[in-house]
């Protein structure tokens, strides 16, 4: 099933929701739907065009920055899939400092690993197994959030998330 972009009310961002969760949103009239997909979501007695993007018609406080959690699936996002030390398909995390030697779980310590590169690198740091990082762990940017929720952005969300950063 595809994801709707809720904006709030002001256009920041909020959330990335089931496309039939944003459809109740708009039959509700808690939210107008700012485009769609081309698609339609039909039941017995009705059609409604899929949404990409809605917004909410009130203002929701936001008391926070949302920030993207550290996990497993994150990581992945962060990476592209692949292996930071030889470029493969990514199936595990690593961390660059082996936390049993003080190293913590932090984004700036864990990359994403194929299964061969971690079990060579072991409890070694990269220098000492003779592995070189493709590219140093990065914090994610504030919205990298919406690419770990919803997997891919799509192209019309760009221009709404472009806004908000």
């Amino acid at each position: 099933m595809r994801s709707a972009l809720v904006l709030n009310a002001t256009y920041e961002p909020l959330s990335v929701v089931p496309s039939r969760r944003a459809i109740c949103l708009v039959l509700s009239d808690k939210a107008e739907m700012v485009e769609s997909d081309g698609d339609f979501i039909r039941s017995e007695r009705m059609s409604f065009p899929s949404p990409l993007v809605i917004r909410l018609r009130y203002v929701v406080k936001v008391p926070f920055h949302r920030k993207t959690s550290l996990s497993r699936r994150a990581v992945f996002a962060r990476d592209n899939h692949r292996c930071q030390y030889c470029g493969g398909v990514a199936e595990s995390i690593d961390h660059v400092m082996p936390r049993s030697r003080g190293g913590l779980h932090a984004w700036d310590n864990v990359v994403a690993a194929c299964r061969k590169c971690n079990l060579g690198k072991r409890d070694r740091t990269p220098d000492e197994a003779g592995m070189r990082l493709a590219t140093l762990p990065i914090i994610p940017r504030e919205l990298a959030w919406v690419t770990v929720e919803a997997g891919t952005v799509p192209e019309a969300w760009k221009p709404y998330l472009l806004k908000a950063s």
